[in-house]
């Protein structure tokens, strides 16, 4: 894996490319390396009013993997596009639906307490049906004009796709404002635990998601120039 040295004026998107568990530090801290992926740490931590030095530190003492993980700069257009598919679409589809189900049945259970999460179970339905509609755009429009060779000719629905982005980053940011940065109340049930959990879970994977798209796929497109057929291995979408 390339290493690449970073500090405060590093981009969030490019911490994360270099040190993809930096995630969990980030995600941690409330900062979108996804959607903000362009900004700098040190402009996030400023506008949060946090210590760059004290995120950077604790990125670094993270443990490494027992396995190096792949570094996804490098990796082929096809490659990171099956990744995508199998670590985050079919992850998406899997996960939404249990999480709704659950979300349904603590709102339902606990309305008569302050601190249940109104209005949850109708965001999750909202995110279930626009990431569905999302992913599809991608597998059935995007991700096969890119295998094809398209390059910069598919700029139109990268940036139908990046708008749609913002429309997620948005949609993360009121689910941890519903949840309370998904940290449960005292008189939280298992099932109202287990929700948190999963949502938390959630949130950085779409994170991850967008950014792997945002800031490693969509730039590497545009600037290649039209022509060629699908690669060799190209997965089907």
């Amino acid at each position: 894996m390339t290493t690449t040295a970073f500090g405060p004026e590093t981009s969030l998107g490019d911490l994360v490319a270099a040190r993809p568990r930096a995630a969990v530090v980030l995600v941690r801290y409330g900062l979108d390396f996804c959607c903000g992926g362009g900004q700098s740490l040190q402009e996030a931590c400023d506008r949060e009013g946090l210590d760059p030095a004290r995120i950077l530190a604790e990125i670094e003492a993270l443990p490494a993997p027992e396995e190096p993980l792949r570094d996804w700069r490098e990796a082929p257009v096809e490659e990171l596009i099956q990744h995508i598919l199998d670590r985050y679409h079919e992850a998406h589809r899997r996960d939404l639906p249990a999480l709704l189900a659950m979300a349904c049945k603590v709102e339902e259970v606990h309305a008569d307490k302050p601190s249940c999460p109104r209005g949850l179970a109708d965001l999750l339905a909202e995110m279930h049906e626009g990431m569905e509609t999302h992913m599809q755009k991608e597998e059935r429009i995007l991700f096969p004009m890119i295998l094809a060779g398209a390059g910069a000719l598919a700029a139109p629905p990268i940036r139908v796709m990046e708008a749609e982005h913002e429309e997620h980053g948005q949609r993360l940011k009121r689910l941890a404002e519903i949840t309370g940065g998904f940290e449960p109340p005292a008189e939280a049930c298992t099932t109202w635990r287990s929700l948190y959990e999963g949502l938390r879970t959630l949130h950085r994977e779409v994170q991850e998601h967008v950014h792997l798209e945002n800031h490693l796929l969509f730039p590497r497109v545009l600037s290649q120039p039209p022509g060629g057929g699908p690669p060799a291995g190209a997965p089907t979408c």
